[in-house]
């Protein structure tokens, strides 16, 4: 049984191309074993492509593509003619027929698809941060936090958690209760990166009423009273104070709003670390 070789040619990594390969081969020889791939990734000079092409003449092998650059697929298409060498482009034509779409031109900058999806990721496990150290519950995630949230209950932290996380940043939030000692990290980080949320007793008070008539309790609850409000906040003052972070007052503004605020606060503060460095 003759064995199938592929050269598989990337201006980027090459795993498209070997999976349609695999997918391929997989029709004529169902023992992969008598396949054979030889990757060549992140091709960027003509000349490169001289040598594959001659290679792959003299072990006879099937030259299966990705390059994002016009250019280098018709030097590879003459280079390939030039060996009398199969070769299979996978992006040209779906790239031509985009741009008679679009009527655009394509970047063909190697290697965004794999940055969109390296972006994916990180959003992706920064969502579900935010969801294991939401509201407190477990404290060391506050120590490899982007961002930290302190505030006592009904201050959006875990909305605005959330939301922040989708701008790719890792957030824990901590509620602060006057009965309960805070965790002993919140005093341990960067208090750049720690954000308190005060609001408006009396804001806070229609808000609290609302969610105890929401769970079908009454709204006379203490939980709800202007003078535990008070207690809370006070306690919340003392503690940001310790740890000397940035406070916001999100009485009357929405979470994209105060998300903002603080991406641009902490943009400010990288830019003159920076621009400090940049004087030593």
């Amino acid at each position: 049984m003759k064995k199938l070789k592929f050269f598989i040619v990337s201006d980027s990594v090459g795993e498209t191309a070997e999976l349609v390969a695999k997918a391929a081969a997989s029709q004529f020889r169902q023992d992969l074993d008598t396949v054979s791939m030889k990757r060549f990734s992140h091709i960027e000079e003509k000349s490169q492509l001289k040598e594959i092409a001659w290679l792959a003449e003299q072990q006879q092998a099937v030259i299966v593509y990705t390059l994002v650059r016009s250019e280098m697929r018709e030097a590879l298409v003459t280079c390939c003619g030039q060996h009398d060498v199969q070769c299979i482009d996978l992006l040209g034509p779906i790239m031509q027929s985009i741009e008679h779409v679009l009527e655009e031109k394509p970047t063909e900058e190697p290697g965004l698809v794999r940055q969109l999806d390296e972006d994916y990721f990180r959003k992706i496990e920064a969502i579900e941060f935010a969801v294991k150290y939401d509201d407190g519950r477990d404290p060391r995630g506050v120590l490899n936090a982007d961002i930290v949230l302190v505030g006592i209950s009904r201050t959006s932290k875990t909305p605005l958690s959330q939301y922040l996380a989708h701008q790719r940043f890792k957030v824990a939030n901590v509620p602060l209760v006057p009965e309960v000692e805070p965790p002993a990290e919140l005093y341990e980080i960067d208090p750049d990166k720690c954000f308190g949320l005060v609001i408006s007793p009396d804001i806070l008070n229609s808000i609290r009423k609302e969610r105890l008539i929401a769970l079908g309790l009454k709204d006379d609850a203490s939980y709800a009273k202007i003078d535990r409000i008070e207690q809370e906040i006070n306690h919340f003052n003392k503690v940001v104070k310790k740890i000397g972070c940035t406070v916001i007052d999100v009485s009357n503004r929405a979470v994209e709003e105060t998300a903002n605020m603080i991406i641009s606060d902490m943009n400010s503060r990288k830019f003159e670390r920076i621009r400090k460095d940049l004087h030593r």
